[in-house]
């Protein structure tokens, strides 16, 4: 028992003597872990301030699965957006139409004028409605809520451009719904899972020169064969 005893306190001393001996080091090193620790909470804390700062527009169809369904605007960011510009892009097999949208075409109330709010929405009337205005400017006869003839409607694709709480430079954001005949239906489905943001400054100047563009008159419609 004395010899198990004393072989422990021997070995204390000698852990004792290390740390006292290492004292310096051992403090750099507990320096360095705490700066690392800091460094690592400081960049979770920027990349959550980022995530929240960052605009999120959402683009949805409603419950329905066919151009009945109504075309859904939300605005999940922290900050007001301002919705300036509605773009809707209708392809088909005898080529592309592209034409702004404005209040005439979509149901905007008097109370969703103005900044859309965080969490905020509102809708633009029903994919068949944007479709039948799309087609009408180009002579597309409407036979249900399908083309006539040989024509088919392959897809549409709803881009907004607004401009976020008080920054100067525009975004976007855009979604892309496949569009399937069906008899006289029109059935609908995202071709993507999510709506595509324009939100870094590459994209956000990009977004301007489609702005100049519009204002020039070269978005307002246009017809390119396939």
């Amino acid at each position: 028992m004395n010899s198990h005893s004393s072989s422990a306190n021997n070995a204390g001393k000698v852990m004792f003597g290390w740390l006292s001996q290492h004292t310096e080091i051992l403090s750099i090193f507990t320096t360095v872990g705490s700066i690392i620790i800091w460094l690592g909470f400081s960049q979770y804390l920027y990349m959550e301030m980022r995530r929240r700062r960052h605009p999120r527009l959402l683009i949805n169809g409603g419950k329905r699965k066919d151009t009945e369904a109504l075309c859904i605007i939300s605005n999940m960011s922290d900050e007001p957006v301002l919705v300036e510009y509605l773009i809707a892009e209708l392809e088909t097999s005898q080529g592309s139409i592209t034409k702004e949208i404005s209040g005439s075409v979509v149901s905007l109330s008097n109370s969703q004028q103005g900044p859309l709010g965080s969490n905020d929405f509102f809708h633009i009337g029903t994919f068949d409605r944007i479709i039948r205005h799309l087609a009408d400017g180009a002579g597309i006869k409407m036979h249900g809520h399908c083309p006539e003839g040989d024509a088919r409607f392959r897809s549409l694709t709803i881009r907004l451009i607004g401009i976020f709480g008080p920054e100067n430079l525009p975004i976007a954001a855009e979604r892309c719904f496949r569009l399937k005949q069906k008899e006289e239906y029109c059935l609908l489905s995202p071709a993507a899972p999510d709506t595509r943001q324009y939100i870094s400054r590459w994209q956000r100047h990009r977004v301007r020169k489609w702005i100049e563009g519009i204002n020039r008159g070269d978005a307002s419609f246009s017809r390119s064969a396939s």
